[in-house]
Order: structure tokens, then C-alpha cells, then sequence
């Protein structure tokens, strides 16, 4: 039997199934007759029903990775908190531009940003100013040595709008509706579980909120950090349509990264 011919099959008994014409539906099932298969396809291939596995494992894979891949990815390892120091090394405002970045964000005093993966607050305290004693930025880690670091820093900058929130690898402790933009600086690459946390990030955003990547290029070869550590402008796309955001646009302006800017699919 060809595949054609399978495939009208299924959708002819599925549809009749619905319909309340297959004998396995039981009698006492209000079934509804709008019920289409184009219905059911569609709810298959819904933001929070993907297709499974979602991740799967390689024995040959890049040294720098973990050898768990998503959707063609490899996942890079997580930096620890021994790259604090790395984090705050002071040639990085010439290498990053961040002044560019947070240009790039057009933060408004009394917005609600998370910073993902906020590390050693790098950006958490550059964006504090920017919100005001009116906003909040909600510093995200899940590690505890850059949680302390967090804590520490935002109470010897008296940084009343910051607030330390400790996530989960599959969770980052943000309530729905509630951020106006959510900040994922060098990160993304690294998370184990991007869907789950990316699907949580979405439900986090109130109407006309954004989710800003900044990644280094992987178009770029001469980019010079590790394949593992970049993250393409197309790869990024996908991922994100796969949780339901689109991209809304991608501003080229840093000299090695890439700011990709992301909402909630209508």
C-alpha cells in the first residue's frame, strides 16, 4: 500500500471517529461534528505539544558540547561560576559594545525585564537605571554561586529594583504575564532544556512583551569562540517559532554578536 493511500485511510477513519461514526468512541462521549482533522493536526503542532523526542543524544559530538542535541543543536556546556572573572573582564565593553545593547532594548522606566541567566549581573545593574525606582529587573540564575554574587552586588549598589530570582533548568520562576522583556545574553546555547524553558519565558510576557537574544555569530567563522557557543539568526528563528514567538527584527550593530528580537505569535 502506498503512503498515499495510508494516509486517506487514517484520515478518513480519524474523521469518522470524530464524527461519532467509528464503534470504538464510547456512546456516553459528547462528540462535536465541527471537528475537523485540519483541527486536529493543528493542535498536534501546537507551541506546547511538539513533536517527540524533543532531544536526543550523540555519542560523536563537538568536545565542548554536551552530546544532547535540539532540533539539530548541539547544547553547549554551562559555564560555572568560576567564569565570573571572564564575565566581568574589563575588555569586554569594547569587545560587546553593551551600551549598544541596552540602546537596542529601549527600556522604559516602570517596564518589568528579567535578565535569563544573569550570571554575575553584568547587565541585571546596567538595566536597573534604565526601569527606575518605578520598574524591576528580576535577575535569573540558577547556580548558586552567581546567585550569592547577585546578592551581594545588588545590596552594595543599594539596588533597591533588582530582585534575585532562583529558576530551575527546566523553569525560570517568572509569572505569567508579568515582564515586558526578557534579556538572554550569551545564554541560550547553553540551556538543557530550551523548549521547556523558552515555553515558560513565553507565558511570562504581558501584551507586546519581547525576548531579546544577544549571541555570538555562528554565520561567521571568524567569530572567535567556539562553534557550540554561537548561535545562527535562522537556528534561532526555529527554535523560537517551535514555542510560538516570531522574530520581529535583528539589529546588527555589535561587532561579534548578533540582537535578535523576539514577541508572541497573534
Amino acid at each position: 500500500m502506498n503512503f498515499d493511500l495510508k494516509w486517506c485511510i487514517v484520515a478518513f477513519s480519524l474523521v469518522t471517529a470524530l464524527a461519532g461514526g467509528h464503534n470504538s468512541i464510547s456512546p456516553h462521549r459528547e462528540v462535536s461534528p465541527a471537528v475537523s482533522i485540519h483541527a486536529v493536526l493543528a493542535q498536534s503542532q501546537a507551541p506546547d505539544s511538539p513533536r517527540r523526542p524533543l532531544y536526543e543524544t550523540r555519542i560523536n559530538h563537538d568536545p565542548n558540547g554536551t552530546g544532547k542535541f535540539y532540533m539539530g543543536r548541539e547544547i553547549a556546556q554551562v559555564m560555572g561560576p568560576g567564569g565570573i572573572e571572564w564575565l566581568d573582564r574589563r575588555e569586554r565593553e569594547e569587545e560587546e559594545h553593551p551600551d549598544k545593547v541596552l540602546d537596542a532594548l529601549d527600556l522604559r522606566p516602570g517596564e518589568v525585564v528579567a535578565d535569563l541567566g544573569a550570571g554575575s549581573g553584568y547587565f541585571t545593574f546596567r538595566m536597573a537605571p534604565k526601569v527606575g525606582e518605578t520598574g524591576k529587573v528580576l535577575a535569573v540564575e540558577i547556580q548558586e554561586a552567581m546567585l550569592n554574587t547577585l546578592r551581594t552586588r545588588a545590596a552594595a549598589l543599594k539596588a533597591m529594583n533588582v530582585e534575585v530570582v532562583q529558576g530551575t533548568e527546566t523553569d525560570p520562576h517568572l509569572s505569567p504575564s508579568s515582564v515586558n522583556l526578557v534579556l538572554v545574553v550569551d545564554v541560550y546555547h547553553e540551556l538543557a532544556y530550551p523548549f521547556e524553558v523558552m515555553t515558560n519565558v513565553r507565558k511570562a510576557l504581558k501584551p507586546g512583551g519581547r525576548v531579546v537574544f544577544v549571541e555570538y555569530r555562528k554565520e561567521d567563522p571568524q567569530v572567535p569562540i567556539k562553534e557550540v557557543h554561537k548561535m545562527s539568526v535562522k537556528q534561532l528563528e526555529s527554535e523560537m517559532n517551535a514555542v510560538g514567538l516570531v522574530r520581529v527584527r535583528t539589529v546588527e550593530t555589535l561587532p561579534l554578536q548578533h540582537i535578535v528580537i523576539f514577541k508572541k505569535r497573534n
